[in-house]
């Protein structure tokens, strides 16, 4: 495939089909700041292990993969009038993220009046595309509990009262954790998002850290667990995802308290994250949180704002990579997918080591907004359903897109991210 032919793309770009750029994170990608953990700058922006949550989890690390903000449109796009330009941004998935942001937040500010007069919805969802409703801070209860690190958390108190059951149940197995991170606030949020922008800049920031207002940590009613073992505190998630036969004892009693595991492995496409299994979510019901439990479902598909699908991942061969390698980039590219409001990813595919060329990657870095250089290139093939009622023009409603172009770039000692992506 030629440079010159790809370079259209930025013209298909401009006539409305601005794409995702945004990363959520993985194994080895720039770090989210979602979670407190995260906010701590990296000593070397170009390399830092990642942790998703931020909502959080390590994607990189194959069982695990944040969130986004709006990037600068194309010289191509800005040639286009206001209004077209105003329609189209280039956070996330530009097309859904960016613009539905201000329809749902209306919404969520009248369902925000009657969280206020009538205390919190404890199946609230809040994620990438559905922003915390309003009222919401006023009307939470809260306590604040100090964990074995000494750091203060904070968390919604029916949350903790059937947290502190959890523990106590749990450690009658032998098994210890504690609370590593909890209630987040939108200023907090906020103050992270502005002191990123001001250390690395607007579109590092806006690939890194999730929009405030925007994080299932703003609820109170998210966890991040982290376990303890022989007396030891295991806080980073490289180091707590070696413990799956301990995280399955954990998954397998949280349901009895009222808790569902909340971003599920191979469901990154719904939920915008990879595996974390040390966030648990209340829902404060013992039979919900059973059903969804049982069912594997994820919280979005319960609450039928989404149908529950799998994807189809063809990583054919390949001489360059390795399996974990294209792992990783198929969760980046199922992370930004989940802010494509409305559409139903169906399957990827590794184009071939025959798109890993210095032509292809010369024209990764062209790309505006660059600022580490991308020695690697992959290409992956996909194909999606688009909403039966779009109302953007930048999909055909009810339509089944095919062949649809993901193009990832990855730096030296970086993690892969989503350049570009058309036809």
């Amino acid at each position: 495939m030629k440079k010159t032919w790809k370079k259209c793309c930025s013209l298909i770009v401009a006539a409305g089909m601005v794409f995702a750029l945004a990363a959520c994170s993985s194994g080895t990608a720039a770090p989210s700041a979602d979670t407190e953990k995260e906010t701590e700058a990296p000593a070397d922006v170009s390399a830092v292990d990642s942790v998703e949550d931020s909502d959080d989890a390590s994607a990189g690390l194959s069982a695990a993969a944040s969130e986004e903000a709006s990037a600068a449109l194309s010289a191509d796009a800005a040639a286009f009038s206001t209004a077209a330009a105003a329609e189209f941004s280039t956070a996330e998935a530009a097309a859904f993220s960016t613009e539905v942001a201000p329809e749902t937040a209306s919404t969520a500010a009248t369902d925000g009046a009657q969280t206020a007069a009538e205390g919190i919805n404890y199946l609230v969802l809040v994620n990438k595309i559905h922003p915390l409703p309003e009222g919401w801070e006023d009307a939470l209860e809260t306590v604040h509990t100090t964990n074995s690190l000494g750091d203060d958390v904070e968390v919604e108190k029916k949350t903790y009262d059937a947290y502190l059951l959890l523990k106590e149940d749990l450690e009658k197995e032998g098994v210890y954790v504690d609370l590593d991170s909890g209630r987040r606030s939108v200023a907090d949020q906020q103050r992270i998002m502005d002191d990123f922008t001001k250390k690395y800049g607007a579109d590092y920031a806006a690939k890194t850290v999730a929009t405030p207002g925007f994080s299932e940590h703003h609820t109170g009613l998210a966890l991040d667990l982290y376990l303890i073992i022989d007396g030891v505190d295991v806080v980073e998630n490289e180091d707590m995802i070696q413990y799956p036969e301990i995280w399955e004892k954990i998954h397998a009693k949280i349901a009895d308290y009222g808790f569902v595991l909340r971003f599920l492995e191979g469901k990154e496409h719904l939920t915008g994250y990879g595996y974390e299994p040390w966030h648990i979510r209340y829902v404060d019901s013992v039979d919900i949180a059973k059903e969804i439990m049982s069912t594997g479902v994820t919280l979005e598909s319960y609450l039928g704002d989404v149908n529950e699908t799998d994807v189809d991942i063809d990583y054919g061969t390949s001489e360059l990579y390795s399996q974990e390698d294209l792992e990783e980039a198929a969760i980046q590219i199922k992370c930004s997918f989940a802010s494509w409001k409305g559409c139903e990813l169906h399957s990827l595919r590794y184009a071939g080591d025959e798109c890993c060329t210095e032509e292809n990657i010369a024209w990764l870095n062209s790309h505006e907004g660059v600022t580490e250089k991308y020695t690697q290139v992959a290409e992956f093939l996909g194909s999606f359903h688009s909403p039966v009622e779009s109302g953007l023009s930048a999909w055909e409603p009810d339509y089944e897109y095919t062949d649809y172009q993901w193009w990832l770039g990855r730096t030296e000692n970086g993690g892969w991210e989503i350049v570009d992506s058309g036809y």
